[in-house]
């Protein structure tokens, strides 16, 4: 069998060079609607498939600046948490100190 090109892997993805679709033999003729001849239908075409590859970059690019604006959001919760945690720290340390020192003034 010598294919050129199938539906999934097409030989060419430029719209002007693929071959024009054949009417189908199992449907009735005339069931569908007639061909409307359009002009520029290639050229917008052509820009809207370069618009549709161009989706997920703008998604990923979108996704990206709404996580780093929640992680903006977040600094200053976990700037807060660090602080609370080292002033327990040292309060604990401050009350070591003073124990050690009360204990060494007893003896």
């Amino acid at each position: 069998m010598n294919t050129i090109g199938t539906i999934d892997r097409p030989l060419t993805h430029d719209p002007q060079k693929q071959a024009p679709m054949k009417p189908s033999t199992s449907e009735p003729a005339g069931s569908a609607t007639e061909d409307v001849i359009t002009t520029g239908a290639n050229a917008s075409r052509q820009n809207r498939t370069r618009e549709m590859q161009l989706i997920p970059e703008a998604m990923a690019r979108a996704h990206m600046h709404e996580r780093l604006r929640e992680a903006e959001r977040e600094r200053p919760a976990v700037r807060l948490a660090t602080a609370r945690r080292m002033q327990r720290r040292a309060e604990r340390a401050s009350r070591r100190a003073r124990r050690a020192l009360a204990m060494a003034v007893m003896q």
